[in-house]
């Protein structure tokens, strides 16, 4: 009968999470709870124009929407032709895109810093500058109690 209750419980959602997950191996390198509309963004220093680049997306039913760019001067990659305003010194768009993965290849010299909600990771650090894969998905309350 514990089998059975213990089996129930891990069908139950427990809310949402952000994955950060090595990209090759699969191996699960950081979980933090999120809900709707949490911020999650992906901030480094651009590799040409050495200047702050931050994309920001909301969690939106289980994927990322990505609802900011913003950066402080043009170069490779990033926005020529889009609807470009400023804010505080630096150039903002609001680009379209939902996604339900993001692959992402942290550099030591960019210094890719993850902000989810009010907290910062080193992502550098957390994947020893390995590609990792983020997502969104649910966990059940068996999870959230082990975890």
């Amino acid at each position: 009968m514990l089998a059975v209750a213990v089996g129930g419980s891990a069908a139950v959602p427990a809310g949402q999470v952000l994955v950060v997950e090595d990209a090759e191996t699969g191996e699960r390198l950081q979980t933090m709870p999120v809900e709707e509309n949490t911020t999650v963004a992906l901030e480094y220093t651009h590799s040409v124009e050495k200047t702050r680049v931050l994309d920001a997306y909301a969690v939106q039913d289980g994927e990322l929407v990505m609802t900011k760019m913003e950066f402080k001067s043009y170069g490779a990659g990033l926005p020529a032709r889009a609807n470009v305003t400023t804010e505080n010194g630096s150039f903002v768009f609001d680009p379209e895109g939902s996604y339900e993965d993001l692959y992402v290849k942290p550099g030591r010299i960019a210094g890719h810093k993850l902000h989810v909600g009010d907290r910062t990771y080193d992502l550098v650090a957390l994947s020893d500058a390995r590609s990792v894969r983020l997502y969104v998905t649910h966990r059940s309350v068996l999870d959230a109690a082990l975890h």
